[in-house]
């Protein structure tokens, strides 16, 4: 027996021992060919001895022995032979057709083409090796594919990566004064989940870009908190410092709270309440918890006070009555007849007046202010006699009436001489002026009765 035949052998009845049974790949199991002896006689030669030939493009290559069997039986060892290799063919083919990933099949392909090339098999090799040139070229067509996705991929994972990292140094680059914490915090948490996301990713980035953009996105992270660290401790301290001004605030506003000097005390409450306006925020918390005892505070004075002005307006209420009464006798006195007899009624009423004593601090403003018309009105009337009786005003009143008539008189004298002359223009002038003085005259006569 020859050496191709012997390893042949071992391999058609291998030693259970030897070879432990293998799970085929699904589509290996589903990939089946058999080339009927008939047809593969076509491409061999088996001499009575077990020689086998297979004829390619006519020219004869020998195969190998199998002794000791018929000619059909050596036939079929080494077509057996063929049908696997071919198997092995429709394999690579079907998984390029759905393209599963190349980076295998290229081994794969030269390895089977290597079988081929050793002849060790009956069948149409030239089909074979057309079929496995076309494979070979397709599945090095779906590798370039592939690689040109997987590049794209990976530009796209990148792109991921660097942008991720670059939305975290912008967050760490940002003043920490000028941060909202809150929602700040739970952007870069959604940043690393974003990163350990794509880290699970079939896409791997080359392990040096990769270990780059991570410190650069560990030191964004670590600037980050680190300022996120300083500013609440120094926010705890501002905080500190704010609730201890207020907590002053609070106990001078809790030492006044009982007492009863009213104006004193509102008014130093309203400089409490100034300084409070003025001082700094404590934290939210914090400062609504001051300001409600800062306000409990005040609320017990200004009710106390709005307690004890509400017991003086009632007494005072009886009071209002009285005043009520006397304003309405002082509105009769309008509109004024008798200018004496108005202003002793009015004199009457304000003894009466200040005799009924206060009212309620409500009604205070509205009834003075109401009496305080009246007594304008009666002013005013007083006014008008006093100028109406003024004896300068008088004698000023009747000089300037002599003066006036004189001055009409002699006018009148300068008409008639320039009529008795026939002067047109001196006769407008003098009718011009004389008609001036007498309408003067007039005016003044009308004021002067006003006088009397």
């Amino acid at each position: 027996m020859t050496t191709s035949q012997q390893s042949d052998d071992s391999q058609k009845t291998p030693s259970p021992q030897a070879v432990k049974p293998a799970a085929k790949p699904v589509a290996a199991q589903t990939v089946a060919h058999t080339t009927p002896l008939e047809e593969a006689a076509k491409f061999a030669r088996v001499t009575e001895d077990g020689h086998v030939f297979v004829i390619i493009d006519g020219a004869e290559h020998p195969v190998g022995q199998y002794p000791d069997a018929s000619q059909e039986e050596a036939l079929a060892y080494f077509v057996r032979k063929y049908d696997d290799a071919f198997s092995q063919l429709l394999l690579l083919e079907q998984r390029v057709a759905a393209k599963a990933p190349a980076g295998e099949m290229g081994k794969n392909i030269d390895a089977l083409a290597a079988l081929v090339t050793e002849r060790h098999m009956v069948g149409d090799i030239a089909l074979l090796e057309s079929r496995l040139e076309t494979v070979r070229a397709a599945a090095q067509n779906l590798a370039a594919d592939q690689r040109k996705a997987n590049e794209a991929a990976r530009a796209e994972q990148l792109a991921l990566r660097e942008s991720i990292v670059e939305q975290a140094e912008a967050m760490a680059a940002k003043r920490p004064e000028q941060i909202q914490w809150k929602t700040a915090s739970a952007a870069m948490n959604e940043l690393f989940e974003n990163w350990k996301s794509t880290q699970r990713s079939s896409v791997r980035l080359p392990r040096a870009t990769e270990d780059a953009l991570w410190k650069r996105f560990r030191a964004a992270r670590t600037t980050f908190d680190r300022h996120r660290r300083a500013y609440f401790s120094q926010l705890d301290s501002t905080n500190a410092a704010a609730k201890a001004v207020k907590e002053e605030l609070i106990a001078r506003a809790e030492a006044l709270q009982t007492s009863t000097d009213w104006a004193a005390t509102a008014a130093e409450y309203r400089k409490l309440m100034d300084e409070w306006k003025k001082s700094r925020r404590a934290s939210r918390k914090d400062d609504d918890q001051l300001w409600g005892r800062f306000r409990a505070a005040q609320d017990v004075f200004f009710q106390a006070r709005a307690a004890a002005n509400a017991k003086i307006d009632e007494e005072f209420a009886a009071n209002l009555v009285v005043k009520e009464a006397l304003l309405e006798e002082a509105r009769a006195l309008l509109p004024i007849q008798d200018l004496a007899t108005a202003k002793a009624k009015l004199d009457s009423i304000r003894d009466r007046w200040e005799a009924a004593g206060k009212v309620p601090r409500g009604d205070l403003q509205r009834i003075e202010s109401a009496l305080r018309q009246v007594a304008d009105a009666v002013k005013g009337a007083e006014d008008e006699q006093w100028r109406r009786s003024n004896p300068e005003t008088k004698a000023r009143s009747n000089s300037m009436l002599s003066q006036l008539q004189d001055t009409i008189a002699a006018l009148e004298d300068d008409l008639k001489a320039a009529e008795a002359k026939g002067n047109a223009k001196q006769i407008a002038a003098a009718q011009e002026a004389l008609d001036a003085r007498r309408m003067w005259l007039s005016t003044l006569e009308k004021s002067a009765a006003d006088f009397e």
